[in-house]
């Protein structure tokens, strides 16, 4: 059944057309991608599905009492209050019932006729199951799972939301809506205030979100793990194409290739019959013959379909660098905190030429603040930064955005960076970056914030350095932007540090996984996936305390040791497999282990519940029964078990699901292990 149709939709915003008579239904289980470059009119769909913007022509219908959550890419309002309290409360009606509830409780404490405390007890439990209700699907533990997951601690659940920056509200607003499960669940960007902790969880609980969905996002792995289906702005209009992006690129360019050769054999036939015409017209004896095909090549050029017109697409590379020293970038004893906020404390690390290093970790462990100092932008408190011999740098953040000079147009700010090259030159950067035209005149000051980001990857590739440092390079770029921007920057020839949370841009350009973490450095070989692949089989090490094999993650600086390299001989030897097998069975009896006391904590809570449930049973009679009214402090002491009752269930509810969620996951370990 389809909650949200679209039917025969036009939109216009001056020149551009946005929709021309376009018609959409999302369905219950729909999981749409939406995509098209910067520009086409995504978010601007997204507001008219959730009737934010009005149609020129068409209408948008919804089903009666379809219930939508919508995510914004920037500014959000959220509740005032406790972050969460705000959360809890985003889920309509609860506070209301909670009032009530304490009113009439108060109220029948306060009654004393027997007939009107019989219709209060029955009001109040009929509150009580509709708050019952509430706890069941929109319990408190399930709250705070969400916003943990989203990278809150526990010491920020009683902070005020006021006090949030604009990046935490983002979350918090996005824990909302996570908790109150809309029927529709719009995003637009919703990756683009996480960090990679972050989007991990973000990514697992979509996966399990059973509601329908409608996402934009510029990271391709994200996009293909959470859609079944595409809508795609394309030059020709609003265009449905069913499985994941990657399914998408293909069908499309399958579409394009028929479709233009379709047009091209109509012009073909076209151009023929024009000479037929051109050559026969003045003869007698030929001219009924070209007359027929002068209409038949008038109604061909009716029938003709546009041929399809590939969307502008950023393409660019990076120029050739001078070589720096093996030595690009050392940091030694480096301190850096913020008043009681330490960031760093004696950290040391290395970069040599040709590093592809991505830095990842929580928000707020100093990533951008590392990037800084590297790029001297950022003064320490104790140690030293030294750049190597020949090192130019190239330092790319968003808040550089901020810096660019607002009365210049697009052509004068790139042109700034490289004064000594032609216009020829400059316009052709710019037209790489979709600025062509006229379009390299507009001031600074009316671009968009993915303008601006282009200005500013504009403005490296003239003057690019070989060592570049990019703090979010991809966030306010549309997917195929990003796509080409990790293009260009796996040709670079330089050295590489960057901070993102996408994981496709990631996956494609690093060699090294910096992990901050508690001020220093762990470094990971390998791209973003071999890093959570470590992570999890280090994890099962440190259940198992196996000896071998050792960890490869180490902290930045420090060479493998004899041991390791012994290690990593002996794997490829029978001794090595022998060892294996005796891990191997070590890690099973672990994973046994940490089964039984688990296992255990079930059984006792199924026996507390049961225990509870039975009595809250025994006290519902005495309840409604007039002759306990009848005894005011008896009454109100039974209700006040019967309520204790109550909220224990709830807490040993949410206490037996992550039980047996845990016990699912030490299984599937267990099977795991089995295979491999």
């Amino acid at each position: 059944m389809s909650l949200i149709v679209l039917e025969r939709a036009t939109l216009s915003f001056g020149p551009r057309q946005i929709l021309d008579g376009a018609t959409l239904g999302i369905d219950e289980s729909d999981r749409i991608g939406l995509v098209g470059a910067n520009g086409t009119g995504k978010s601007t769909l997204l507001r008219v599905l959730l009737g934010q913007q009005s149609l020129d022509g068409g209408q948008v219908n919804r089903v009666r009492g379809c219930r939508v959550g919508y995510l914004p890419q920037e500014a959000i309002e959220v509740a005032h209050g406790p972050l969460l309290a705000a959360t809890l409360s985003a889920v309509p009606g609860r506070a209301d019932l909670s009032g009530r509830l304490e009113r009439a409780e108060e109220q029948l404490g306060q009654a004393e006729d027997p007939d009107e405390q019989m219709r209060l007890a029955t009001r109040f439990a009929e509150l009580q199951d509709r708050l019952d209700h509430f706890e069941r699907y929109y319990s408190e533990h399930q709250a705070m799972r969400i916003l943990k997951g989203l990278g809150f601690r526990e010491a920020d659940f009683q902070r005020q939301t006021t006090e949030l920056s604009g990046g935490w509200r983002m979350r918090a607003a996005l824990a909302g809506l996570l908790f109150q499960q809309p029927d529709v669940l719009f995003l637009d960007e919703p990756t683009n205030h996480l960090d990679m902790p972050s989007v991990v969880w973000f990514d697992q609980f979509l996966e399990s979100y059973k509601s329908a969905m409608v996402l934009i996002c510029h990271d391709r792995e994200f996009l293909n793990r959470h859609i079944q289906r595409v809508v795609s702005f394309e030059p020709e209009g609003l265009r449905f194409y069913r499985g994941n992006y990657d399914s998408y690129v293909q069908q499309r360019a399958a579409e394009e290739e028929v479709l233009e050769a379709q047009a091209r054999n109509r012009e073909r036939q076209i151009r023929e019959m024009e000479r037929f015409v051109e050559r026969f017209r003045a003869k007698a004896t030929k001219a009924r013959q070209a007359q027929s095909r002068a209409r038949q090549i008038e109604k061909l050029q009716q029938e003709i379909e546009q041929p399809v017109m590939r969307p502008k697409r950023l393409r660019f590379r990076f120029p050739d660098v001078e070589r720096s020293g093996r030595d690009v970038l050392t940091l030694e004893g480096v301190d850096k905190a913020y008043g009681e906020n330490v960031l760093y404390d004696g950290l040391s690390c290395a970069v040599y030429a040709s590093d592809r290093i991505a830095i990842v970790g929580a928000n707020g462990v100093g990533k951008t603040t590392l990037l800084k100092i590297m790029a001297r932008e950022l003064a320490v408190d104790a140690g030293n930064v030294r750049h190597g011999a020949n090192v130019k740098l190239g330092y790319f953040a968003q808040h550089h955005t901020e810096l660019l000079d607002r009365r210049r147009t697009v052509l004068e700010e790139v042109w700034s960076q490289c004064p000594g090259s032609g216009e020829s030159y400059v316009r052709g950067v710019c037209g790489a970056f979709l600025f062509s035209g006229d379009d390299v005149d507009k001031p600074i000051a009316i671009l968009s914030g993915g303008e601006r980001a282009r200005v500013l990857v504009a403005r490296l590739l003239v003057n690019p350095g070989n060592l570049l440092l990019m703090d979010e390079p991809t966030t306010h770029l549309d997917i195929h932007a990003a796509e080409a921007l990790a293009e260009a920057l796996a040709e670079y020839a330089g050295t590489l540090i960057f901070v993102s949370h996408n994981r496709a841009f990631v996956n494609r350009l690093a060699t090294k996984i910096w992990d901050v973490v508690q001020g220093q450095i762990v470094e990971y070989p390998g791209n973003l996936a071999e890093y959570f692949e470590h992570q999890v089989r280090w994890a099962r090490q440190d259940e198992a305390e196996p000896s071998e094999p050792e960890p490869a993650a180490r902290p930045v600086g420090v060479t493998p040791s004899a041991r390791q390299e012994a290690g990593a001989a002996s794997k490829r030897s029978g001794a090595a497999r022998k060892e294996r097998r005796r891990w191997e069975a070590e890690l099973r009896n672990a994973i046994s282990r940490r089964v039984r006391p688990v296992r255990q904590a079930v059984e006792q809570l199924e026996r507390q519940i049961e225990g509870l449930e039975q009595e809250r049973r025994e006290l519902e009679p005495q309840l409604t029964n007039p002759l306990v009214h009848a005894d005011k402090d008896r009454y109100l002491e039974l209700l006040r078990r019967y309520e204790w009752g109550g909220r224990e269930l709830h807490r040993m509810y949410a206490e037996w699901e992550q039980k047996q969620q845990e016990l699912e996951q030490l299984a599937a370990e267990a099977a795991e292990q089995e295979q491999g």
